[in-house]
């Protein structure tokens, strides 16, 4: 077996698409802890999306290893890309191009995915397009908005909020006027400015370490966001974070301490927080199973968490879109997932005349769809990388 052969998954199928579903791009995403391929044809159009995640291999170390995270990628690049090309009935000779996440991320998960797109793309003679991690989180919401035939308008403030970044950038057209500035369609290529981003941990870290410290499992978010609806989130009070410099910057490392210090106070929360974690070891996970063995003040305090962490995403990015004047908000990545950070944006945002777009749950986590689709606007300027691409796992956007 040659090394095109051990490069190129099976089965190969050549297939005949019409001229208005070009380019068709492969899609190849692996900064973190899932492997990701998904097929996109002409920027706006998912034909296939597969993600294998790492959840299970991580969760008893309560986070991502990163050594384990690159050897889990090893394993599943190819049996992804393999099963994105079946599901989408789409052949090696079709595509148009591979597109790959540069970073933000993990060093040794980047390499996979780079080091196999660049030999993909090599063995077919097919464009090689680096994309930024952040841009595909911003993507998202467009190639979503696309399908439901909702148009944001531009310029608009992103908040991308996940277990890794907390980051808000405004978002225009490049070189748009005001009158274009406010249509939608690919191929759109956007400017972005970073207004303001967490100074320590992520929001979605903190779900985790929050969840580490009750005794919820690992990923903390989505048992977190089941759990708060049955507290009262007034009943424990924290703190907002007060901090010099620019106002849209976000804290969740005081939540996350001023929660530690909570339940050292109180000494009668180890007894529940020891039995969830026996059930935990039982295999016992969901937010249902889980739920009879939290006391009323626990629930209590998960709400209560949970409401401090989304007021301060959405006072923030709601406040800095009035002050920059943009048109709409978007949010994606991990947390956007999180049913009262949907809720409670909606919300706030109808009462400023604001209009906000999430992905859907599927495209706010880590996928390859946004990425294939953030590479569409770079594919019809010819923007392409060639054999020197390389991981950055601190790749800025703006």
């Amino acid at each position: 077996m040659n090394c095109l052969e051990c490069v190129i998954p099976a089965p190969f199928l050549p297939l005949t698409h019409s001229s208005d579903s070009r380019p068709i791009i492969l899609g190849i995403e692996s900064s973190c802890d899932e492997t990701a391929a998904a097929v996109v044809a002409s920027g706006k159009t998912i034909l296939s999306s597969v993600v294998s995640s790492q959840i299970d291999i991580h969760r008893k170390f309560g986070g991502v290893v990163p050594e384990l995270a690159s050897r889990e990628h090893l394993r599943q690049i190819v049996p992804v890309v393999r099963e994105a090309l079946e599901q989408a009935s789409v052949g090696l000779a079709d595509l148009d191009a591979v597109a790959v996440t540069q970073g933000p991320g993990l060093v040794g998960a980047l390499l996979v995915g780079i080091t196999y797109g660049k030999a993909l793309a090599s063995g077919l003679g097919k464009a090689l397009i680096s994309v930024n991690h952040l841009e595909g989180h911003i993507h998202a919401v467009f190639l979503e908005a696309h399908c439901e035939s909702r148009q944001p308008k531009l310029p608009a403030m992103c908040l991308i909020v996940s277990g890794g970044h907390t980051i808000l950038y405004s978002v225009d057209r490049e070189a748009a006027s005001d009158d274009q500035a406010s249509e939608f369609g690919p191929p759109t290529r956007f400017t972005y400015s970073r207004i303001g981003g967490t100074r320590d941990d992520a929001a979605g870290e903190a779900y985790d370490k929050v969840a580490r410290m009750l005794s919820l499992g690992y990923p903390g978010g989505p048992v977190i966001d089941q759990l708060a609806a049955d507290g009262n989130p007034e009943a424990v009070k924290f703190n907002d974070p007060k901090m010099r410099g620019t106002p849209y910057d976000f804290s969740f490392s005081g939540i996350k301490t001023a929660m530690l210090y909570h339940l050292r106070r109180h000494p009668e929360f180890e007894a529940e927080i020891a039995e969830r974690k026996q059930a935990l070891a039982r295999g016992e996970r969901q937010a249902a199973q889980l739920r009879p063995l939290c006391s009323a003040a626990t629930l209590d305090l998960i709400a209560s968490f949970q409401s401090a962490v989304v007021t301060n995403l959405v006072t923030r990015s709601l406040g800095a879109a009035e002050q920059f004047r943009t048109k709409s908000v978007l949010v994606s990545g991990g947390v956007a997932a999180n049913r009262q950070l949907r809720r409670t944006f909606e919300e706030e945002a109808q009462k400023r005349w604001l209009e906000v777009f999430f992905p859907s749950r599927q495209l706010s986590t880590d996928n390859a769809a946004m990425i294939a689709a953030a590479a569409y606007p770079k594919y019809v300027a010819k923007d392409f990388a060639d054999g020197s691409l390389n991981a950055e796992p601190n790749l800025p956007l703006a």
